[in-house]
This record gives C-alpha cells, sequence and structure tokens, in this order.
C-alpha cells in the first residue's frame, strides 16, 4: 500500500469562500431601475446603515456552487454509507417526510400567528403529543423542549418543582456508571450533586448498590433501559420500587427508545419522566446542533409542574377547536420561544402516521435483530477472539465489543479500527465508550440496513485485523483515502476554530 501519495481532496484541504474571492466578481447583476431612483437618505435613515461595505466574498456563482457542493462531498452522512455509530441511531429518514414537512402550509407558519388561525398546526401539535404520550405509557406530552439534553433538563427541573412543592429540600440526583455523558451535565447544570451508581456483573444496574444510596437526600435516578451496553435491565421493576420507596422520581433517558417502541413503554416500567429524541426514533436530520426536538412525558403527579403553554383541545356547541393554555401556577414557566421547532413536529408526525403502531414495533424489532445478526457476524474466529463482547451473548438495538485483546496481541488500538473503517467507507462506531469497558466499540446497526451492509461491514472489520497481524502500521496511520488523514481530535475539541477568519 503506498501511504505517500495524496489525493486531491486531501492536497486542497481549507480552501476558504474568501480565498477564492477576486475584486469585482459577481453572482449576480440586478436589472437597471424600472421605477425612479430617490435619494437613499430618503429611503433609509443615515443611523440604520453601515459606515462601510460588508466584507463578503466575490465570487461568481459557478464557484459559490462548486464550492459548497464540494464541501458537501467532504463529509460522510447515512446518504453517503454505513453509519454504525453507537448509542446515536444514526437511521434513514424516508425523504417523504422532508417534503411533507416542506408544504407551505407547514414551512410558512409564523410563530406569532394567533391559534384561531393555526387550527391545522396545532392539531398536529396535539395529535404528536398523544401519540408519544401512548408510546412512552404516560399521559401528559409537552413538545416545547429543543433537544435530548433540553428534555433532560426540563425533566430534572420538573423533578426540583415537584419536590420543592412538597416541600422535600433533596440534594442529589443518581445515575448508572454507563449514563449517556448528558445525564451528569444535566444534573449538574439543575444544580443537583452526581451520584454514580455500580453496574452489576451481568451489565444491569448494580441492585444493592442503588438500594444503600437511595435515601432522603436524592431526588430521581436517571436511567436509560436498554442501557448503552446495549442490555434490557430485568430488574427494571425492582429499580422502580427502590427509587420511589426512598421518596425519589424515575427518570427515563430516551437515547435508546428505537429499541422497544410498540414492544414496552418506560411509564408501564415505573418511570415517571421520560425525553424522546426525535431525531434518534422518530426520523430527524441529526447532528449540527438542530433545529431539533426533544419532547418529554410525564405522569399525572408531575403534570401540574409541567411547561406552559401547553396545546389543548376544546370542544363545545361550537365543535371542536385547538388552542394555547397558558395557566398552571405551579408550572416551571415556558423552556424557550413559541412552540418548538414545528418542522421538526411534522416530520416525526409523518413518521408516525406512515409506520402505524404495528410499523413502529417492527422498526424496533428489525433494529434488535439486525443488531444480534451483527453481533454474531462478530462471533467469527478471525474476529471474536480479538474482538471479544463485553457483556452476554444478546443484545438489544446496540452492544459493546472489548479491544483490549486486539490492542495486546495486534498492537493496534480501537482508534485505529475506527479510522482503517473509515478507507472501507463505513462510519466507525462509537468508541471508548461505556467507559467502564476497555478500548470499547459500542456498534448499532438500526433497523434500515441490509443484511448484505451488515455482512459486508463484519468482512471488513476481519479484513482490518488481518492487515493488522501482519503489519500494525497500516491501521495505525490510517485512515488513507479520506479528504484530511488522521485528525488531532483532542486539539480540536479543546481548542475550536469555529469562525471564519476575517480577509487579509
Amino acid at each position: 500500500m503506498s501511504v505517500a501519495v495524496q489525493t486531491p481532496q486531501q492536497r486542497e484541504h481549507a480552501t476558504t469562500i474568501y480565498e477564492r474571492s477576486r475584486p469585482g466578481r459577481r453572482a449576480f447583476t440586478p436589472p437597471a431601475l424600472d421605477v425612479p431612483e430617490r435619494p437613499l437618505d430618503e429611503l433609509l435613515p443615515a443611523r440604520l446603515r453601515r459606515a462601510a461595505p460588508p466584507e463578503l466574498p466575490e465570487v461568481a456563482e459557478p464557484e459559490i456552487v462548486r464550492h459548497y457542493n464540494g464541501l458537501s462531498k467532504r463529509n460522510f452522512d447515512l446518504d453517503s454509507g454505513f453509519y454504525p455509530l453507537g448509542s446515536c441511531t444514526m437511521k434513514h429518514n424516508p425523504k417523504l417526510h422532508e417534503r411533507v414537512a416542506a408544504l407551505p402550509g407547514h414551512a410558512r407558519l409564523h410563530p406569532l400567528q394567533a391559534p384561531a388561525r393555526a387550527q391545522g398546526a396545532l392539531e398536529l401539535m396535539w395529535n404528536l403529543e398523544r401519540a408519544l404520550s401512548e408510546i412512552a405509557g404516560l399521559p401528559h406530552v409537552s413538545l416545547q423542549p429543543s433537544a435530548g439534553s433540553h428534555g433532560e433538563l426540563a425533566g430534572v427541573l420538573l423533578t426540583r418543582a415537584y419536590h420543592a412543592d412538597r416541600g422535600d429540600e433533596r440534594t442529589l440526583v443518581l445515575t448508572p456508571d454507563t449514563a449517556h455523558g448528558t445525564n451528569p451535565a444535566t444534573v449538574t447544570m439543575a444544580g443537583y450533586e452526581v451520584v454514580k451508581v455500580a453496574t452489576a456483573p451481568d451489565g444491569g444496574v448494580d441492585v444493592e448498590d442503588l438500594r444503600r444510596k437511595a435515601d432522603g437526600r436524592v431526588a430521581c435516578l436517571m436511567l436509560t433501559n436498554p442501557n448503552t451496553l446495549g442490555l434490557f435491565d430485568p430488574n427494571i421493576e425492582e429499580i422502580a420500587r427502590i427509587v420511589h420507596d426512598a421518596g425519589a422520581t424515575l427518570y427515563y433517558d430516551g437515547a435508546n427508545l428505537n429499541a422497544v417502541m410498540g414492544i414496552s413503554r418506560p411509564g408501564d416500567m415505573g418511570f415517571d419522566i421520560v425525553h424522546f429524541n426525535l431525531h434518534k426514533s422518530f426520523t430527524q436530520p441529526h447532528g449540527g446542533g438542530g433545529p431539533g426536538a426533544g419532547p418529554i412525558a410525564v405522569s399525572d403527579r408531575i403534570e401540574p409542574y409541567l411547561m406552559r403553554p401547553r396545546v389543548v383541545r376544546r370542544e363545545d356547541g361550537d365543535g371542536v377547536r385547538f388552542d394555547l393554555d397558558h395557566e398552571g401556577e405551579r408550572s416551571i414557566g415556558r423552556l424557550r420561544g413559541f412552540q418548538g421547532n414545528f418542522g421538526v413536529f411534522v416530520r416525526s408526525y409523518a413518521y408516525i402516521r406512515s409506520l402505524g403502531a404495528a410499523g413502529l414495533r417492527e422498526a424496533s424489532e428489525i433494529a434488535v435483530l439486525n443488531a444480534n445478526y451483527l453481533m454474531a457476524l462478530m462471533r467469527r474466529p478471525e474476529i471474536a477472539p480479538h474482538l471479544p463482547a463485553a457483556f452476554g451473548e444478546r443484545c438489544m438495538h446496540e452492544f459493546v465489543l472489548s479491544g483490549a485483546p486486539m490492542k495486546r496481541e495486534l498492537g493496534i488500538r480501537t482508534t485505529d479500527l475506527a479510522k482503517r473503517l473509515l478507507d472501507f467507507g463505513y462510519h466507525p462506531p462509537t468508541v471508548y465508550f461505556p467507559l467502564l469497558v476497555e478500548e470499547a466499540l459500542l456498534v448499532e446497526p438500526t433497523e434500515t440496513e441490509t443484511r448484505e451492509t451488515l455482512e459486508a461491514f463484519a468482512d471488513a472489520v476481519a479484513e482490518i485485523l488481518r492487515e493488522a497481524a501482519e503489519d500494525p502500521e497500516i491501521a495505525r496511520n490510517a485512515p488513507y483515502g479520506t479528504p484530511v488523514r488522521r485528525l488531532d481530535e483532542a486539539g480540536a475539541a479543546r481548542s475550536p476554530v469555529v469562525r471564519q477568519p476575517p480577509p487579509a
């Protein structure tokens, strides 16, 4: 293999639109005026005008198109290939739902529209709330939070309001040591102290450790089920009983809901508060910071504190109408402007209606089937000795492998395997999470991938391990065929450049 030859994309790795700029070049020239010309001062006061023209790039239309089209091809996305990112459910989003969200009646709706003139939108939101309520097994829903982490914050703030209203000041929130990283961050932001609960040898919550820590100081236990090890906790009823006996609430992190939709409901397991990641389970563009939505569902005892306003359905002698209810003395108030990102609601509602209850269940069943099929493929003799499963023989929608033997025997780490997978046309799975698994590789194939794709992925892993047995430097220096080579990921996280440099 030649590792010295760069691709054209690698050679041209950081050309900005400003570097393409040439004075006087234009993408558009407006036509001559067909109305009488008037002094600018009559049209716009000097105090509202710029002192100098904005420093915009001067480029021709083809250059703009080629620049941004080129940037789009430098990325890897779900339309490019298999994206088995563990714990993040990167599944295909049907294009039909994009077209539905782009319909003028949806896309041009103004958030300040009076409820009487937005009946269709309010009805859609009300129907989406009812659907999410049924899926969660909890009676009350708010669509207001803007993302999953925002929904987490809403849920913990609701927990705080619930305890405060009872005159019960609590200071601790429990999270398993396998929890998503947003959980402890949310807890800290809400003013609580995080207490970790250990994982049992079978991968579930260590019930005895939970029993020791669940006392009158604990406000809540945040839990995802199935957890980030891809395991459904068989002790969930006992866990709920311990938490409730301590007077705390049980919070469901909905990140892994894709494994159980239509099969089991968090409310039936004893959860009081649930957040949804609409971008994971219910078709949305994923990543990039939004716009998103992280609705929450709650039980009757939490409902008085739910955010306001809420969409309500009223029926009287004049028929059915929908409105916004601002009442709620004990509500934590408004969490964001307006009611949320409406286009996100449209896509998710279209997804739920197009699949129906049976289709949602089938999506979860195939997600679990695909994960178990790929996990079985990873037990092939050329793979399993180097990448054994961290827990159990079966999984839910994702599974965790340990690259510790691979590191010890072949001299490559999990990150090397992940980088080499890029050269085979696959986005790497999640690496080094959950933290309790040494050299962890967390794989989630989702329900939208074919059997052939899963088999080809397993073949790629086997090929990389065979390469490493002969020459570990190949994986250590990967990737070779991507727009950029191996990045300084720690430097990018600690010293990010997120602003276009000003023109020289």
